[in-house]
């Protein structure tokens, strides 16, 4: 598939440096024929119209539209597509088969979006990055035709990775859950925090292209690790990621290859991780409840190069012959008096 993938995007490359491709930019600046390509549709409408079209209350269009991250725009302003009535309209037939709740239009909409949101930028990055590297080959015309013909293939290795990733969902929810519509949305999790060591400080020694270097070194290592140890990235944050695992033996494994593997990077700083066990709350992709506060507590307490677990992991690595337990001194931090560490290692 991969191969497949740069062929094309090398037939596309060749096709535009020979100007044997269609034009699409009769008219007007580069950017609006752009827009108007990843649009898939020419803008015709204004906001009230949409929501007129789609059948949804003008409110309600308007707190959508905010939900999906974009700012206001002029109520004369003829910005929206076609395909903007259609996913308005989805959204409002999904309500009425009692798919979605009035109340969760939005929240899902601002789920979906921040997701997206990252998406696009890393796209469009990658995009002026080809068209940056072959400035003197590419006319702005040839440039603009090479992301036409980019646009479909991005998205449906997009498609592809997301049927992946929900197939691989449906397994976890049909195995050893309720999922009944009476059933609160928490089920027992390991989630983990690691967090590079003085980050700030390493940031302030490095160049751009240096800290873009460590980011993905570090994004990347993360990524093979918790994927190999059947845990599951919910987010990352700059200098942090945030995962989980059904299985705390599986998690506390995770905790301590991802110390292993990031100390064989000389590029990285260390790592300081922390790991909690109990009753989550999961909503929208991501993960809320005292399990995943005691967690970032105690990522914040443990030293570099260490892991640290709560009681309720510490119980069920007990006798787990992979894992070391020690008690430490119980913590004094904001939200729990007593918050009670173990230090976890690997048996030798």
């Amino acid at each position: 598939m991969a191969d497949g993938w740069l062929d094309d995007l090398g037939e596309l490359l060749d096709a535009a440096q020979r100007g044997e491709v269609r034009r699409v930019d009769e008219s007007g600046s580069l950017t609006s024929a752009l827009e108007e390509i990843v649009l898939g549709a020419p803008r015709e409408y204004t906001r009230a119209a949409v929501v007129d079209r789609a059948g949804l209350p003008a409110e309600e269009g308007h707190r959508l539209w905010r939900a999906l991250g974009f700012p206001e725009v002029d109520e004369s302003a003829v910005l929206f597509t076609e395909r903007d009535i259609e996913a308005a309209a989805e959204l409002r037939q999904l309500t009425e088969a009692g798919v979605l709740a009035p109340d969760e239009r939005e929240a899902v909409a601002r789920a979906v979006a921040q997701a997206m949101s990252r998406l696009a930028e890393w796209q469009v990055g990658m995009l002026a990055r080809i068209v940056a590297d072959r400035a003197d080959t590419l006319t702005p015309q040839q440039s603009l035709e090479l992301a036409a013909g980019l646009l479909p293939r991005l998205e449906h290795l997009q498609s592809y990775i997301w049927r992946r990733h929900m197939a691989a969902t449906v397994s976890r929810f049909t195995v050893g859950r309720d999922t009944s519509p009476d059933t609160s949305p928490t089920w027992p999790l390991a989630v983990g925090f690691a967090d590079m060591v003085g980050f700030t400080r390493t940031t302030r020694r490095r160049s751009t292209a240096e800290l873009g270097e460590m980011i993905e070194r570090f994004s990347s290592t993360t990524t093979d690790v918790i994927a190999a140890g059947l845990g599951r990235i919910v987010k990352t944050v700059g200098d942090e990621v945030l995962y989980v695992a059904d299985d705390p033996g599986a998690a506390a494994a995770i905790a301590l290859a991802l110390r292993e593997r990031v100390d064989a990077e000389p590029s990285l700083p260390a790592l300081r991780i922390g790991v909690a066990y109990g009753e989550v709350l999961v909503r929208y992709g991501d993960v809320y409840g005292e399990v995943v506060n005691i967690a970032a507590r105690l990522t914040s307490h443990a030293r570099p190069d260490s892991v640290l677990v709560d009681r309720e992991m510490a119980a069920a690595l007990r006798e787990d012959p992979r894992f070391r337990i020690r008690p430490l001194t119980p913590l004094q931090v904001r939200g729990y008096r007593h918050l009670h560490p173990f230090l976890l290692t690997a048996s030798r």
